[in-house]
């Protein structure tokens, strides 16, 4: 959730644990538990803060509470493309996809038999919007009523084709709300203030809070969470492990415990780990395209610079980067070129064969017809950020160097990452790299790119600068089918891969290591492992 870090101004998410937490590792870590054949561990650099799910926006908290509490939808497997209906029996879209209708299952019910309603579902996604918490954005200008005793109507402000996707995040849980109040919960519009149950959901006195699969028997945010099957679970699938233990440690443990576990997964070795375990038979090692999605911007607004903003320039830009060698070099296995701003897992996602390609021929053209080749244009970026293996300083080289291969004359200004970030979000950057992570896995997050929204100002892009994108945009925004909501985002990337003043460069390595006793054990990057769907085989 880096990219949605630079979006929403949540801080990012550390890319290696201090020196206290690695004591704590390797003191716990080393002395690895031989672990039942019926418990699933899972080995994370853990973010953790909270359980609560409406308080709770991190990987760790994830994994945990898409075990603990069950949500409107869900994804199936690693694909995020299809939001698969969990308590929803049946919905209806209306009103330009502003209103959506909800029938609940009749048949769920909580870990201590509490039957669950409309009025669970409202309280719960009242308490997420009202505790003004990191996951709140999720559900900005919607608003939830009830509508019987199993219906649920959302109406948003807006058209919100998303909310389907939204509606798998775990901070969507539903939650026991009778238990919750009992506890100091408050879903009220003061929630912020008076809401008093997170302690008690990050404890063992919590069970029966969800109508997940399991519940929470243990809580550390520095060494290691437990869950246990919730008895009295509803669903036809019962938990398939005794215990699920999600453990705190860095990769070069992970990489140790792998090799010698049973029902483990690893979730942050590096691409190079990843490698030397290829070949083993005890394990499937998966390195795939992450969500992140790296891109270039070239600000669009002459005020801000005269030279970044000449088109021609920017299509000099645009067939300049050498793209293989970005992908390969820095990226490394599993890691793929960018073919528009929308990850290659997403609905909407561009084919391989329609990203950019490099046209050195072109580019020299392009800047000659610019009038500004000669001039000297500063690249700025996070110096001190890695990303799923990827140092933007190393980024950073590489395009300066393919960029100078067809004439550009390129400076390099590297600055921590809080400096570079208030120069990004003011849109006064001339030049620059930066990142996109989904904060939810749906199309419509990738608009911020078009003319007005978020980024598009970043890059100086206002409303008003391309009135073609524009229209394709507001046109997705009600576009509810999913082949015709695949169609117009394709449009919408074609476009902005022809005179955008972004230019996706790569989405990097995902690498996920699994034994291989496990059945669907898959990365899922909402989830980061569904330990719902996991089991012994």
């Amino acid at each position: 959730m880096v990219g949605s870090a630079f979006r929403r101004g949540r801080w990012l998410l550390p890319v290696v644990g201090g020196v206290a937490l690695c004591c704590a590792v390797a003191a716990y870590g080393m002395t690895r538990q031989v672990a039942a054949s019926s418990t699933f561990v899972i080995d994370h650099s853990f973010e953790l803060k909270t359980s609560d799910p409406q308080r709770a926006f991190d990987p760790t908290a994830s994994i945990i509470d898409r075990g603990i509490f069950d949500t409107l939808f869900t994804f199936s497997g690693d694909d995020l493309s299809h939001p698969v209906p969990l308590l929803v029996e049946s919905s209806r879209v209306t009103n330009g996809a502003r209103t959506y209708v909800f029938q609940l299952k009749k048949n769920v019910h909580f870990g201590d038999g509490t039957p669950l309603t409309s009025a669970d579902v409202v309280f719960s996604l009242n308490r997420l919007i009202n505790l003004k918490g990191n996951p709140s954005f999720l559900l900005a200008g919607v608003s939830v009523a009830a509508k019987g005793p199993y219906g649920v109507v959302l109406h948003s402000r807006t058209p919100n084709t998303a909310l389907p996707s939204i509606l798998a995040n775990p901070s969507t849980g539903i939650v026991n709300s009778k238990l919750v109040k009992a506890h100091g919960g408050s879903a009220a519009a003061n929630a912020a203030k008076v809401d008093k149950a997170e302690q008690w959901f990050n404890s063992s006195a919590s069970a029966g809070v969800g109508s997940g699969p399991y519940q929470l028997s243990s809580y550390s945010t520095t060494s290691q969470v437990t869950l246990v099957p919730n008895p009295k679970y509803w669903g036809a699938k019962k938990p398939a492990f005794s215990a699920v233990v999600i453990r705190n440690m860095v990769a070069p443990t992970q990489f140790v415990n792998i090799q010698r576990g049973t029902h483990e997964v690893a979730v942050d070795l590096s691409s190079n780990q990843a490698q030397s375990l290829k070949g083993k038979s005890n394990l499937k090692v998966s390195l795939q395209p992450s969500t992140q999605m790296f891109f270039a911007l070239a600000n669009d607004n002459p005020k801000v610079s005269a030279v970044t903003s000449n088109t021609d320039f920017q299509q000099a830009v645009r067939y300049a980067l050498d793209y293989k060698t970005i992908v390969s070099v820095v990226g490394g296995p599993g890691s793929i070129q960018a073919p528009g701003v929308i990850p290659s897992m997403f609905l909407g996602a561009l084919p391989q064969a329609a990203a950019v390609k490099q046209n050195l021929a072109k580019a020299k053209a392009d800047l000659a017809a610019s009038g500004v080749g000669q001039q000297t244009v500063t690249l700025e970026y996070p110096s001190d950020l890695t990303v799923n293996g990827v140092a933007f300083t190393t980024l950073a080289q590489k395009v300066q160097s393919s960029l100078q291969a067809a004439g550009f004359h390129i400076k390099l200004s590297g600055t921590p990452t809080t400096n570079w970030l208030t120069r990004y979000r003011s849109g006064k950057m001339p030049f620059g790299l930066s990142l996109w992570g989904p904060d939810y896995p749906d199309p419509a997050d990738y608009l911020v790119f078009t003319p007005g929204q978020l980024v598009g100002l970043r890059a100086g892009w206002p409303k008003g600068s391309d009135r073609a994108i524009e229209a394709l945009a507001a046109k997705a925004l009600i576009t509810v089918t999913p082949s015709a909501r695949k169609s117009i985002f394709q449009r919408i990337q074609l476009e902005l891969n022809k005179r955008g003043p972004f230019f996706p460069l790569m989405q990097p390595t995902q690498v996920f290591v699994a034994t291989n006793d496990l059945s669907h054990a898959v990365y899922n990057a909402v989830y980061t492992v569904n330990v719902t769907e996991v089991s012994p085989k």
